[in-house]
């Protein structure tokens, strides 16, 4: 009985191992992360997620809001993602625009 057990948790830690290997792979492709349009749009959202880190720090932010704020983010990171994949890793000026103003919104929404 401790044997069987012992494999079947064994198989699901490996699988798990094996999954995360393949998504972590998929998501850190060089095509993923060099095109100059998501490169411009992923600095800007590390730029806006280190000032909503920044806002919080110093007391001007609820962590509630936060956590809002940084939802939002994730959002359009999801976003931006889904539309690269469909077009071979890049995006192309009126998706940058796109996620441009909805990068817009939340900045404007950060030093309220």
């Amino acid at each position: 009985m401790l044997k069987s057990t012992s494999k079947v948790i064994l198989v699901a830690v490996m699988t798990t191992l094996i999954a995360a290997t393949s998504v972590s792979a998929i998501a850190d492709t060089p095509m993923n992360q060099t095109h100059p349009r998501r490169d411009q749009i992923n600095d800007r959202l590390q730029n806006q997620n280190q000032r909503i880190h920044q806002e919080v720090k110093q007391g001007d932010m609820s962590k509630r809001k936060a956590e809002r704020l940084h939802r939002a983010d994730r959002r359009i990171h999801r976003e931006e993602h889904r539309m690269a994949s469909k077009n071979g890793g890049h995006i192309d000026k009126q998706q940058q625009n796109t996620i441009n103003r909805q990068e817009n919104r939340v900045n404007q929404r950060i030093g309220q």
